[in-house]
């Protein structure tokens, strides 16, 4: 779909550097990305914990949160998952432009789309978390009971079991979870925020 040529962009009198500078600190996407019950939201929420009692502007958008209402109209098929991530991506962005520390909890398991994603930011701007997990381990947890319906056949296309999983090329950061507890893992993705100096 191409944008009409009657919209003209309308520049914004608050700027990002103002809301940076209005912060204290520099906004960025945290696109954590891995198998179901690798433990995304987990701790896309728990450094939105810290980022919150800590002062900072932060939000989480949550996969299955967001198929309840924005992205309530998509399925699960290949073209309607490169959309889900899509629309994603430019709702991080909006975050980002205002200011804001977003995190995403999104499976997001096809390597094209995640680098279309990564395409709509500015340098250190999209920081790719990969909460690896060993299949087997999150068939063990399957805290939602996703797998257990997969492997009987009553979902379609589930990432790991009928659908593949793209594992990320050249992640910023990444987290094995079957290993690392939550608060490692934490201070992992704080010292990394720091090094790129997004928190000071």
């Amino acid at each position: 779909m191409t944008i009409s040529k009657n919209l003209i962009w309308h520049n914004q009198t608050i700027r990002k550097k103002d809301r940076h500078r209005n912060n204290g600190h520099k906004s960025c996407v945290l696109w954590f990305t891995g198998l179901s019950g690798s433990g995304k939201s987990t701790l896309a929420n728990a450094i939105d914990a810290y980022f919150f009692n800590n002062g900072y502007q932060s939000y989480v958008l949550d996969g299955d949160n967001i198929r309840h209402g924005l992205n309530k109209d998509l399925g699960f098929n290949s073209i309607d998952r490169k959309e889900n991530i899509r629309r994603i991506g430019e709702v991080a962005k909006l975050f980002v432009d205002c200011g804001t520390i977003v995190s995403t909890a999104f499976i997001s398991p096809f390597q094209e789309d995640r680098i279309h994603v990564r395409q709509l930011f500015e340098p250190n701007e999209f920081i790719e978390i990969y909460v690896r997990c060993p299949l087997d381990i999150c068939a063990d947890r399957d805290p939602k009971g996703l797998y257990k319906k997969a492997m009987n056949g009553e979902i379609q296309n589930f990432t790991g079991v009928t659908s593949p999983y793209e594992e990320p090329a050249n992640p910023e950061i990444i987290l094995d979870t079957s290993h690392y507890s939550v608060d490692e893992s934490i201070q992992m993705i704080l010292m990394f925020l720091k090094q790129k100096k997004i928190l000071v």
